[in-house]
């Protein structure tokens, strides 16, 4: 066929690198930039065919997210903004590693698996982060949407949950919003203005964030947003890009993991921050209190603030609609004993990973997930959803069901249920605290964080790690769970867990305890087990510092 001929000259221009192997993952594609000008070239084949199987836009989005600048990744959309079929992961990784000669074949393979027609119409979106390597790795994108006939329109420098949206706008006809950037503004901003305007006695320093971009694309999205706010909300922006280096001592996983402000953030006591991640689809908040003393507000928390915010409006607006929060083993066990045994809110716990929290979203009405890293959104059933719109329209409601249904069909209308997204995630947060009328003390003050500490082990090789109930116990190797079980009981409200990381042979280990030193000493002990009876490479680990 003229069009593996034409994949086949194109290809040469976008070689592989002798011997690379690479899997895609949770996270798509991710390794140092300069590997990966072949893999973006078959990633635009790859999204090409998954169109025209679909018959629908699919995403391509260039970045590698909280990873170092000299990083960089692709992960493919799906059809409704999600994360692209398993299926389509394994022929991913498969055409990511075929030699020059065997790439027609491997994409041959493809078309006859999935009984593909070659003259049904494809379309790909495609966007990408500020990374200097993703120009040039987006130009290999749409070279291989070209080779094999396809249609491209590149959005340029917009964020990963940007770009889930505009798939999602585009694939609906515009039923969910418009497939533009100032689209994706003006609808989230139209829904936040809704919720806020008129909260009583909101004050300026009430209306006043601070906002960490990591020196990425959310630094210049947020940018571009604040004129849509209407002076509802001020943002005051650090790490925009202008001088720090991407993710460097900045960022959501930079925050989260060291427990500490990023560089750059000068905070008063009381003072609301927040941090993105390098493609802001994730958030976390933090403050500090008037003894200087550092508090972060993750996931977990946003989670608890936002689905409590929803039970409420739903028990005003009289709908009996089934909410759920979603659930890592990660998350913080004073999380779920507070929306469990005081909330009455549903848990439900599942692996590790952005795709199994979103499908176990799908299974309720409104279904909340955040990993604690600060990665979630909120998914409402198309029946919820008709529901709200329903009673938000019916004039024989009293008004405080009224209010209720209000809130609710604004407040689904600001979340971006396609993805993660810092922004959206953002707004819905501020909402929430202004309608409620809560400070960041109060709503950290939900709960108490169990102290935890999260350690990683080096192993020859991390398949020798198999785990059940969500990640939460190992069934191999042989011995090291009742090890895990008989460290956690020697310590006070102790819980330890340890799952192979997707990307690399390493063992992560989580424990949490009563205190500090007593989380920090169990973490060391499961640490040391996974060493000695999962095949620990290198020195024993040291105690955490």
């Amino acid at each position: 066929m003229a069009q593996f001929e034409e994949v086949s000259r194109k290809s040469a221009l976008h070689t592989k690198p002798e011997g690379l192997v690479l899997q895609y993952g949770t996270a798509g594609f991710r390794t140092s930039a300069r590997l990966l000008d072949h893999v973006m070239f078959r990633m635009g084949l790859l999204a090409t065919l998954r169109s025209r199987k679909t018959r629908a836009i699919i995403g391509v989005m260039v970045t590698a997210s909280h990873n170092p600048e000299e990083d960089n990744g692709v992960k493919l959309v799906d059809p409704m903004g999600e994360m692209v079929a398993s299926a389509w992961e394994g022929y991913a990784t498969v055409l990511a590693n075929a030699e020059q000669d065997t790439l027609v074949a491997a994409l041959e393979d493809v078309i006859e698996r999935e009984a593909i027609s070659m003259d049904q119409q494809a379309s790909v979106f495609l966007g990408r982060d500020t990374r200097s390597s993703s120009d040039s790795l987006s130009q290999a994108v749409l070279d291989g949407v070209s080779a094999l006939g396809g249609q491209s329109r590149d959005y340029g420098k917009v964020t990963t949950p940007q770009l889930h949206y505009m798939v999602c706008c585009q694939n609906t006809q515009g039923r969910y919003g418009d497939a533009t950037v100032e689209g994706y503004y003006q609808k989230l901003s139209r829904a936040f203005i809704q919720l806020t305007k008129n909260v009583s006695n909101r004050t300026d320093d009430q209306k006043h964030l601070l906002v960490d971009g990591a020196n990425g694309i959310g630094a210049l999205k947020v940018c571009e947003l604040e004129r849509y706010l209407q002076q509802e909300l001020k943002l005051s922006l650090v790490n925009d890009g202008s001088s720090g280096k991407l993710n460097h001592l900045c960022g959501a996983d930079y925050v989260k993991m060291q427990q500490k402000a990023p560089a750059g953030v000068e905070m008063r006591a009381g003072e609301r921050s927040c941090s993105f991640d390098g493609d802001a689809d994730r958030i976390v908040y933090y403050y500090r209190d008037s003894a200087g003393s550092f508090h972060l507000l993750d996931g977990d928390k946003i989670a608890t603030l936002i689905s409590t915010y929803l039970k409420d409006l739903l028990t005003q607006a009289g709908l009996d609609l089934q909410i759920a929060v979603v659930q890592t083993a990660y998350a913080n066990g004073s999380s779920t004993d507070y929306l469990e045994n005081t909330m009455k809110v549903k848990v439900k716990c599942t692996k590790t990973g952005v795709k199994h929290l979103h499908h176990a979203a799908q299974e309720f009405h409104i279904g909340v997930y955040f990993e604690a890293n600060g990665h979630g959104t909120v998914l409402f059933s198309a029946a919820a959803e008709d529901r709200i719109l329903q009673l938000s329209q019916d004039p024989n409601i009293n008004d405080e069901r009224k209010r209720a249904a209000f809130l609710l069909q604004n407040t689904v209308d600001l979340i971006n249920q396609t993805v993660g997204d810092a922004i959206s995630d953002m707004l819905l947060i501020e909402a929430v605290l202004a309608i409620r009328g809560m400070t960041i003390q109060q709503w950290d003050s939900i709960y108490t964080d169990l102290p935890n500490r999260q350690l990683k082990v080096k192993v020859a090789e991390r398949g020798v790690i198999v785990t059940t109930d969500a990640e939460r116990r190992t069934l191999s190797p042989a011995g090291l769970q009742e090890t895990i079980d008989s460290l956690a009981r020697k310590y006070g409200q102790g819980r330890a867990f340890v799952r192979p990381s997707g990307t690399e042979d390493i063992v992560r280990v989580y424990a949490e305890a009563a205190n500090q030193e007593s989380a920090d000493a169990l973490a060391y002990e499961v640490s040391l087990a996974v060493h000695r009876l999962a095949g620990g490479v290198g020195e024993e680990p040291k105690p955490p510092q």
